[in-house]
């Protein structure tokens, strides 16, 4: 591996979405995050795997070419095992008011 650590890097992101240009905007700008290699782990939130700190600033030189005209994007470089570390917390779901049959239910599975 030539030395060089596997590292993650995050973007995220807080796009105004309110006019149909702020839309295709923010829409533009994720599918440029997906033809970099992207994957969305979270609404607003795309991680990739990269190695080396070089890496990751050609990474960040490449986001800035599509950045938004409003909103705020932010980029964090954290190391894999560090990304291993994670703690994904899932609450209860929901229950409603109304019951509605789609057939099978996602507890179903």
């Amino acid at each position: 591996m030539n030395g060089e650590i596997l590292m993650r890097v995050l973007v995220m992101f807080d796009l105004p979405v309110t006019t149909s240009e702020e839309r295709s905007e923010a829409s533009k700008f994720r599918a440029h995050l997906l033809r970099l290699g992207f994957l969305m782990i979270q609404f607003s939130v795309y991680s990739r795997i990269i190695k080396g700190v070089e890496s990751s600033k050609r990474l960040c030189a490449k986001i800035k070419t599509a950045l938004p005209k409003n909103g705020n994007v932010k980029m964090l470089e954290i190391t894999d095992r560090q990304y291993e570390n994670m703690h994904i917390l899932i609450g209860a779901p929901k229950k409603r008011s109304e019951k509605i049959d789609l057939g099978r239910s996602l507890f179903d599975f």
